[in-house]
């Protein structure tokens, strides 16, 4: 994957390379202030981590949905984003949506500008890979207010990006179901080669995407490379019936590693 700054091209090229620049803005001589589009999942921290060896994070912003069916935005254990943001030690912009189709992104402005006024940042980063519809729309988003988006999953190879993931020594478990053929015991389940083995077994067979990126699973992260504590899991309960299911995470706190 390529370093963020390798990325600064303008509109027509982003469109293979993930990064769209701001509008009538000069390429930066120095580091960048950049928030990180942040929902606890396994692609916005890697992202997040990405970002952090070629820029400054100054921020995480989160855009928590009350539409668990929200076509933007990650639902599941939306709110444990503060807790990852404590253990990152870094701020957090939050705000609410409704979740409703297109008007969210209202809500995303309003998140980023806040984010722009409070921190100081001129770039937007996200954990995009493959999702078109999420990621035109947060860059024309940035556009509009003037920063600079980075993509740096975007069209990643999935099988290279999940090994990484691993290596790395994120601990990611699985938090959602929402395809055939994961029954409940994929709820909670860790991402390690062993499930990554069983993962490819089940993209080849039923044509789904390794990573998720169809939305056939969601993820939450329990620890980072970046993080100064892990988050322990105290209780949860899961919601499931057909293929489709939720790791609903009722307490949890940080411990040392």
């Amino acid at each position: 994957m390529a370093p963020l700054t390798d990325h600064r091209q303008g509109p027509a090229e982003a469109a293979t390379a993930g990064v769209i620049r701001a509008p009538d803005r000069k390429v930066p001589e120095q580091s960048m202030r950049l928030g990180v589009l942040f929902s606890g999942g396994k692609d916005s921290l890697f992202a997040c981590w990405k970002a952090m060896q070629q820029e400054e994070v100054a921020c995480l912003i989160t855009v928590v949905s009350r539409n668990p069916e929200s076509y933007m935005f990650h639902t599941p254990n939306i709110r444990l984003a503060a807790l990852q943001a404590e253990a990152a030690g870094l701020p957090l912009v939050e705000v609410e949506t409704a979740g409703e189709k297109e008007t969210e992104l209202l809500d995303l402005k309003q998140a980023l500008l806040q984010a722009s006024e409070e921190f100081g940042i001129g770039g937007v980063v996200t954990g995009a890979i493959l999702s078109v519809y999420q990621a035109t729309r947060v860059q024309r988003v940035c556009h509009d207010l003037g920063l600079w988006c980075f993509n740096p999953l975007w069209h990643a190879d999935q099988e290279a990006y999940m090994e990484s993931l691993i290596d790395a020594g994120f601990a990611v478990i699985i938090a959602g179901v929402f395809a055939c053929p994961f029954d409940e015991s994929w709820l909670g389940r860790e991402i390690d080669r062993r499930t990554l083995d069983e993962l490819h077994t089940i993209a080849r067979k039923y044509g789904i995407t390794l990573t998720g990126e169809g939305g056939e699973f969601e993820t939450f992260v329990t620890d980072a490379p970046f993080f100064s504590r892990r988050i322990a899991i105290e209780r949860a309960s899961t919601v499931y019936r057909n293929y489709n299911g939720v790791l609903r995470i009722e307490r949890a706190r940080l411990v040392a590693r």
